[in-house]
């Protein structure tokens, strides 16, 4: 494949993964609930994780009904995702003149586990979330190095290197 279209190609995908984070968060306690059931089924918790998920869509459940108005940090993280989605789709048109799209979101990749050291403790959450919320930076850092990698290539065979 040319290296220009698998760059761009690794930036639409990061660029779905955004916008998919981003449109999920509004119907949570549905997912929340389809994830229950597909993992454990009905019943009363079967373990850490189990029991977890299952505090989660309670209090989701709470605080919709008691405090909505808490819900609107998470509409706008979830209009965050879309913006971001929006940008890494927008650097599509010219990959080597956005390059640095691409290493801001390199840059953010390395992140995610700091931000996730630093709050699944303060937050209380089990330490397996970590992992979990860990797990998001090697699925958008992988296609990003890749699509760096492939700018870089066009740039030293262009001579703009």
């Amino acid at each position: 494949m040319d290296k220009m279209k698998r760059a761009r190609l690794m930036l639409a995908i990061v660029a779905f993964g955004l916008l998919v984070s981003g449109v999920t968060i509004w119907p949570a306690t549905w997912e929340l609930e389809l994830l229950v059931d597909s993992i454990w089924g009905p019943g009363p918790s079967s373990g850490v994780m189990h029991g977890f998920v299952l505090r989660v869509i309670e209090a989701v459940d709470y605080v919709g009904a008691e405090y909505p108005f808490l819900f609107y940090a998470g509409d706008w993280l979830a209009f965050a995702m879309i913006v971001l989605a929006i940008l890494f789709y927008g650097a599509r048109r010219d990959p080597v003149r956005n390059v640095w799209i691409v290493q801001c979101g390199l840059i953010m990749c390395v992140l995610i586990p700091v931000l996730a050291g630093i709050c699944v403790p303060l937050r209380g959450l089990p330490l397996r979330w970590f992992w979990v919320d860990t797990a998001f930076a090697p699925a958008a850092g992988i296609p990003l190095w890749i699509a760096l990698r492939d700018i870089r290539r066009v740039e030293k065979q262009a001579g703009a290197y």
